[in-house]
């Protein structure tokens, strides 16, 4: 989809998928104009301290608020959400509020969207929210399914909306790089189990993600790329080979591995290449059913981190996180 002279609504757009996602597509696109949706008023002046007022438009509110998202929504042509409880154990810890933002938010955003007639919404899932363990993973399970039927609200009208599902974000806030890169200095470093494996994505690939999402869309899809594994000690041996190494065990709501595909998605998903497509099993709402040039996957099909065919090596992941 050609973002030029269009409004585009980026919710959670303060956080790292957020800045690098502005960053790119104000370089590609001209006459774009982003409003930035988020509730907290000093990133956002930190956002407006790097990218100024040109094309920029700067919106606090919280994704629970119907009526602001409603307003926020008026003139949009594309909406990216990217806002989200995401750190599993403040989401274990108030499940309420996890669920308010990362299940209700996203009906909301079903609403807003529909009620101003955006053309596009693209939601941004994740691997937890395949088989969940968690109630991070399980509300992003929730959002995917609202997003997903959120077409057949839309029905004849203009908005059709799907989503994108990864893995582990390199270097993203809260996550293990920061982390590693931490406990490195001190010498010794804490790895739950030394069996994890991972999915592992750049923040510009996750971009990427978003943008083929944008312009293939018909509505319903979830678009999952095609990504390589990481065995996690080492990324431990990339980010600090000498450090000693302390097993602590696996955490509440924590996987040995991520899956991006179970067998039962298997049955109507289709490969494209670079990407899994998994298609809506009821697309009433498209006259002519899409993704037909793609590859359906064998019997029995499922994708996941430790069974994957693509792995980082340590010197390729000391590459990627630089």
């Amino acid at each position: 989809m050609d973002l030029e002279n269009k409004t585009l609504l980026l919710t959670g757009g303060t956080g790292s998928f957020g800045t690098a996602f502005i960053d790119h597509v104000r370089q590609r696109f001209s006459g774009l104009t982003i409003r930035v949706f988020s509730r907290d008023e000093l990133k956002q002046s930190e956002l407006h301290k790097r990218f100024g007022d040109d094309g920029m438009r700067y919106f606090i509110g919280d994704i629970r608020d119907r009526d602001r998202l409603i307003r926020a929504c008026q003139g949009v042509d594309v909406v990216i959400h990217a806002a989200a409880m995401k750190q599993v154990p403040a989401c274990e810890y108030n499940p309420s509020e996890a669920v308010a933002t990362n299940v209700i938010g996203a009906q909301n955003l079903v609403d807003a969207a529909t009620t101003a007639g955006v053309e596009r919404v693209i939601a941004l899932s994740t691997d937890k929210a395949v088989n969940p363990v968690n109630l991070y993973g399980a509300t992003k399970l929730c959002m995917e399914k609202t997003i997903v039927q959120g077409n057949a609200y839309a029905g004849a009208g203009p908005t059709r909306l799907a989503c994108v599902r990864y893995g582990n974000v390199v270097g993203s806030r809260g996550s293990v790089v920061p982390l590693f890169r931490e406990q490195a200095a001190t010498g010794r470093i804490t790895i739950t189990d030394p069996r994890m494996t991972r999915f592992w994505i750049a923040l510009s690939q996750a971009v990427d993600v978003v943008l083929f999402a944008l312009t293939n869309a018909t509505g319903g899809e979830i678009f999952v790329p095609k990504l390589p594994s990481m065995k996690v000690t080492d990324l431990a041996a990339a980010m600090a080979p000498d450090a000693e190494i302390d097993v602590i065990g696996i955490r509440p709501g924590e996987k040995l591995h991520e899956a991006m595909l179970t067998v039962d998605e298997s049955h109507h998903t289709v490969d494209v290449g670079e990407y899994f497509v998994v298609l809506p099993e009821h697309p009433w709402w498209v006259d002519q059913p899409a993704w037909m040039e793609g590859k359906p996957l064998d019997e029995g099909f499922s994708y996941s981190s430790d069974s994957n065919d693509w792995w980082l090596t340590v010197p390729e992941l000391r590459s990627l996180i630089g």
